[in-house]
């Protein structure tokens, strides 16, 4: 750190003082000498006096004028530069009072320095702080991101789960009694082929965007969309009866959905279309399925293969749903409704039930034309929803 030189003297007060009196007063008082005095004034004495009198005043204003410079130097070096730069400790050769004055300077700028460390030592951590903060609000922005994505395809409570995890393996698996539900459109291929790709595309999305909002309503959780087929799974968050009823309700809905959405089409004069379900309630393995670098979270099973067969079985506007799905049911179904259904490579029969209403097997879709489209409220008072 750098020093203040200086010499032990006067103080600058009383430097100050010598040259006042050096320059005014001791050429006063012999000025005064010499014009009180009685007797003639001789040349020699006239000289030296004269002599005496120059030296003193050149002695005074030459120490006046070191003190003169000091301060100049003193003020030139404590000057804060505009850039707002904190200066740089002193190093004059001063005495006295000017010593105080830059020794205290100095002081300041070590303290000015030191809160300038401590500024910079703070900013550095506000800076790691906004980082931070700008780090945890991108992940909060990309986990709220996940989860509208993920909303897309599962309920909300499984995004939920799948988010919040905190295992290696975001779900785990399990075996579980759930309801799988499979829902397809009916002569899709057929009707395919007279619609352009773009025009197949736009109606599939806005049929699958009605049968998803749906689904995550009563807590249904998207397996996959195979062509234009949907596979659904009820339960698997609740419990077995909770999930069946869900499922059923879910499907009349879509039902009813699928008839409004069909008419709203005929009024159009835009290609229409029926739906056949296939509900059935047993156990089921929840497992992530696939390679290392992808996974699905599926249900495997025979409860899977038997709501297929019943999805296959089903008329367009039906819904067949298997006898263990209609235990949980609020209201008994007729046992005119009931039936057996054989299916290839199973020896046993499949006991389900068929969804008619008013006697009405099939809703009738006649060229652009939509019969009994108000059907899916009696089913609804039939099973007590």
């Amino acid at each position: 750190m750098k020093k203040i030189f200086h010499e032990k003297s006067i103080s600058f007060y009383r430097k100050l003082k010598v040259s006042l009196a050096l320059m005014g007063v001791l050429p006063f008082l012999l000025s005064v000498y010499l014009l009180t005095r009685e007797v003639q004034v001789s040349t020699t004495l006239l000289v030296i006096c004269s002599a005496l009198v120059l030296f003193s005043m050149l002695a005074g204003f030459t120490l006046l004028r070191t003190s003169s410079d000091q301060i100049e130097r003193l003020a030139k070096d404590t000057t804060i530069p505009n850039s707002g730069k904190i200066p740089q400790l002193l190093e004059l050769n001063v005495e006295g009072e000017l010593q105080d004055i830059a020794s205290n300077f100095n002081t300041v700028v070590e303290q000015l320095n030191l809160a300038n460390r401590d500024i910079q030592s703070r900013s550095f951590k506000l800076r790691e702080y906004a980082s931070d903060l700008a780090h945890t609000y991108e992940l909060l922005e990309k986990e709220n991101r996940l989860r509208n994505q993920l909303c897309r395809y599962v309920d909300k409570d499984l995004v939920d789960r799948l988010v919040d995890s905190g295992d290696a393996q975001l779900l785990k698996n399990e075996r579980k009694n759930v309801t799988v539900m499979f829902a397809d459109i009916r002569s899709f291929t057929a009707l395919s082929e007279h619609m352009e790709p773009e025009e197949v595309v736009a109606m599939l999305n806005e049929y699958f965007t009605i049968m998803t909002d749906i689904l995550f309503k009563h807590n249904g959780m998207l397996d996959k969309f195979v062509g234009d087929q949907i596979m659904a799974v009820f339960g698997h968050i609740s419990n077995e009866k909770s999930g069946a009823v869900s499922a059923v309700k879910a499907a009349l809905e879509m039902q009813k959905a699928t008839a409004v959405l069909m008419k709203k089409r005929a009024k159009k004069n835009l290609p229409v279309f029926d739906v056949g379900i296939g509900i059935n309630t047993g156990s089921a393995i929840l497992a992530n399925v696939g390679s290392e670098n992808r996974q699905d979270y599926t249900v495997i099973g025979d409860t899977v293969n038997i709501a297929s067969r019943f999805e296959k079985h089903a008329s367009g506007w039906e819904i067949v749903i298997g006898e263990r799905t209609s235990h949980h049911l609020p209201k008994k179904l007729p046992h005119s409704a009931r039936h057996e259904l054989q299916v290839k490579n199973r020896s046993e029969s499949l006991a389900c039930y068929t969804l008619i209403v008013k006697g009405t097997r099939k809703i009738k879709v006649v060229k652009q034309k939509i019969d009994h489209l108000s059907v899916m409220s009696s089913v609804q008072v039939e099973l007590g929803f």
